[in-house]
């Protein structure tokens, strides 16, 4: 048995330059990976089968599937394997659960199946399941760009605590695709944001709530029914910001000091929310 950690991330700033002839986006985005993790548990076996402690996770839909499949093409291997999910990442939060999902069962089958791929040919097949998959192959900190394939590893923030909501709107279907439909020219950027970020974190300044940008924070209202409400009785709870996490829904804050970031969570849970203290991290 391997087990192998899912780390959750977060947009530290994520801008969108224009459209690009094949249909995608071209981005800009500092990411950073998150404590908040699944656990996927690997087994040899003749077959290909998958299990979860969530009810409602099913493999049929999951970039994990995808990524045994493709490694199984791309390799000619035959060889089989019991997967077991430990959910604790919300599904469709924006918190990149499904894709750090599929980099980790990536990194698990190179070892379990003793391929020995280096990082280089494992970021390939990452490429090819979802934008986001190769930035999980690398985890800390790290610059998105292309259509968020190409990661450059990055200066990590010192130390950093997060409080997370999951807001309980209605799930919207496609909501990525929606909301990239729902830019307009003007919502795009040069990535002046991520510049200066990436910046600062060289130079060893700390982040700062000043710091944050994502553009679907100018039409994620339109898409979330209440998002508005949500943030409103986040801010109530004692978050000096309240940020869009990646496509959300899941709203989040950052606080330097732990009481803080404790106050605001258990302010959070007074109101009955679904929510999370978890932390940066710069390691699997």
């Amino acid at each position: 048995m391997l087990t192998v950690t899912a780390l959750a991330k977060l947009n530290l700033t994520l801008e969108v330059l224009g459209k690009r002839p094949d249909g995608f986006h071209e981005i800009r985005s500092v990411i950073q990976a998150v404590s908040l993790c699944d656990y996927l548990s690997l087994r040899l076996s003749r077959n290909v089968e998958f299990a979860s402690n969530l009810p409602e996770w099913r493999a049929g839909r999951s970039l994990i599937s995808r990524a045994v499949r493709l490694l199984q093409e791309a390799m000619g291997c035959a060889q089989g394997v019991e997967i077991f999910v430990d959910k604790h990442i919300p599904l469709v939060a924006g918190l990149g659960g499904d894709s750090s999902g599929a980099a980790a069962c990536l990194r698990g089958l190179n070892q379990l199946w003793g391929l020995d791929l280096p990082r280089e040919v494992l970021v390939e097949l990452a490429a090819r399941l979802g934008s986001d998959v190769a930035f999980f192959l690398y985890g800390g900190t790290a610059l998105a760009e292309g259509r968020g394939e190409l990661v450059t590893p990055l200066e990590s923030s010192s130390r950093v605590w997060v409080v997370l909501l999951i807001p309980p709107v209605p799930p919207v279907p496609d909501k990525t695709k929606r909301l990239y439909a729902s830019l307009k020219p003007a919502h795009f950027t040069a990535g002046e944001a991520t510049s200066r970020l990436v910046t600062y974190l060289a130079a060893g300044r700390e982040l700062a709530l000043t710091d944050l940008f994502n553009v679907f924070d100018k039409v994620a209202a339109d898409t979330f029914v209440g998002l508005v409400d949500y943030r409103q009785r986040f801010l109530a709870a004692g978050a000096r910001k309240v940020c869009l996490a990646g496509a959300g829904p899941s709203l989040f804050t950052l606080e330097r000091s732990r009481a803080q970031a404790v106050k605001v969570y258990r302010g959070l849970q007074a109101q009955g929310f679904k929510c999370y203290l978890t932390e940066f991290i710069s390691d699997f």
